[in-house]
C-alpha cells in the first residue's frame, strides 16, 4: 500500500530543476545600502538596556562599535550603523524614542 522506492525517488539520470538564483538571466535586486556614523549618549536609565542589540534587532540595521566608555552612571559609544537610508532613519527614530542622545561622530574612530 506504502509509495514504492521508484515512485518516491527521481531516477539518478533526470536532471533536477535549475534555482532561478542560478539562471543566467537573475538580476539580483540591489538597494540603496547608507552608511552612517553615529555617537550615542546613555544617561543612568540606559546603560544597563541592551539598546544596540534591540536596534539591530528591530530593524535591517548592521552595527558595529568602534569604541566605547561606558560606567554605571552614563555611557556613549561610536557606532558605525549599515542598511537601507529609511531603515537607518528609523532606526535613529527608535533610539532617540528610547531616551539615546543621537549626535553624527567625528573623528577617534579606530580605522
Amino acid at each position: 500500500m506504502g509509495i514504492s522506492s521508484h515512485q518516491a525517488c527521481p531516477s539518478s539520470h533526470q536532471a533536477l530543476p535549475q534555482h532561478p538564483l542560478h539562471s543566467p538571466s537573475f538580476k539580483p535586486y540591489t538597494r540603496a545600502v547608507g552608511r552612517r556614523r553615529l555617537k550615542l549618549i546613555f544617561g543612568p536609565s540606559l546603560v544597563k538596556e541592551p539598546v544596540i542589540y534591540q536596534l539591530g534587532r528591530k530593524f535591517e540595521i548592521v552595527t558595529n562599535i568602534r569604541r566605547a566608555d561606558v560606567t554605571r552612571d552614563q555611557g556613549w559609544v561610536l557606532l558605525e550603523v549599515t542598511g537601507e537610508p529609511e531603515e537607518l532613519d528609523r532606526g535613529v527614530e527608535y533610539l532617540e524614542s528610547r531616551g539615546v542622545k543621537v549626535e553624527p561622530a567625528e573623528g577617534d574612530l579606530v580605522e
